[in-house]
């Protein structure tokens, strides 16, 4: 299994690559970035685990040589949040470097499963999508947006109420997007069932909801959630590379583009989006069944999603139209 991290320099990108390299799925690990890799491959070439490692820049087909072969490309890649910026604010300065890489994949390495972790998600996959069906290249079973961060932090932060060892051993799953209101944890499908009480639910949503504000403002703008993000990324690229291996039964929410997933154009009618993160059923070939839980969301729920709903279509239509239309400013640079 050839595991490519595109953006591994960043502060995503580093300790996602240490936790790859020590990943007993992994066989053969590829670091692409723009700056500093062949130091953060040397750093973590010392490290006594199966996976052998390698490290690309830009220069000499830097790019070609990292992606061949690949099976499976996480991207991190991107700036990170600064205090008062929002995940959208990211968007134009994100969606270019996104299109480049996945412009990478499509030419190197089509078959690859792509996990898209740079912001704001509920446009950059979009923009995925859009690149990879220009290029011909599009399977979307092996396209995902990274949403495994909202569902650790809705694991850990529940964990007060629960009183649990071991908070990953609560499954809730997380729904919508990955940003503020598109974000929305379904506590009352938690398993095994947690009880929340009344005066405690918003603010435990709110928590799940806007958790990487919590770290923007605590890094006192040094920083946002690379470390938990970079966890959250390695969780699920692990189950990813697991269910391509055949071991069954795994579920992970995730970003996905509905029409093309087993299940997911009843999601799709129902939400009216086309992209939506949903617990979703991994197999050999990626994304095999999209699994619908929304009609057995409680009423509090349903008004999380309908907010959600409305703001996720604005967010997929910038990526979308990103594409078809670039900005004038991004085809100058």
């Amino acid at each position: 299994m050839k595991a490519v991290v595109a953006g591994a320099s960043g502060g995503i990108g580093q300790p996602l690559s240490l936790l790859l390299k020590a990943c007993k799925e992994v066989d053969h690990l590829s670091l692409y970035d723009v700056v500093n890799t062949p130091g953060v491959t040397a750093d973590l070439s010392h490290i006594s685990s199966v996976a052998k490692i390698e490290g690309y820049l830009p220069a000499d087909d830097g790019m070609k040589k990292a992606f061949t072969g690949a099976d499976i490309v996480v991207i991190p890649a991107g700036i990170p949040r600064k205090p008062g910026m929002t995940r959208d604010d990211l968007f134009k300065i994100n969606a270019g470097i996104v299109q480049g890489l996945i412009q990478g994949v499509a030419d190197y390495c089509p078959n690859a499963y792509v996990l898209v972790i740079s912001n704001p998600v509920n446009s950059t996959v979009p923009i995925a999508a859009e690149v990879l069906t220009k290029a011909g290249k599009f399977n979307p079973k092996k396209l995902f947006g990274v949403t495994t961060l909202d569902v650790v932090r809705a694991e850990t932060f529940v964990q007060s109420i629960t009183g649990a060892r071991d908070p990953a051993e609560t499954v809730i799953p997380v729904i919508g997007g990955h940003s503020g209101e598109t974000i929305v944890p379904l506590f009352s499908q938690a398993k095994p069932a947690v009880k929340i009480p009344e005066d405690k639910l918003e603010e435990l949503t709110k928590r799940v909801q806007f958790g990487g504000d919590e770290v923007v403002k605590a890094k006192d703008g040094a920083g946002s959630a690379t470390l938990s993000m970079a966890y959250a990324g390695y969780r699920f690229a692990e189950r990813v590379m697991q269910a391509a291996k055949g071991k069954t039964g795994i579920v992970e929410p995730t970003f996905v583009y509905l029409p093309g997933i087993e299940g997911g154009d009843a999601i799709a009618k129902e939400t009216g989006c086309d992209y939506f993160s949903v617990p979703v059923e991994l197999g050999t070939d990626g994304a095999k069944k999209a699994v619908n839980i929304l009609g057995s969301a409680n009423a509090y729920e349903k008004k999380l999603i309908e907010k959600c709903v409305e703001d996720l279509k604005g967010n997929i239509a910038k990526g979308v139209e990103f594409v078809k239309n670039p900005p004038k400013k991004e085809e100058k640079k």
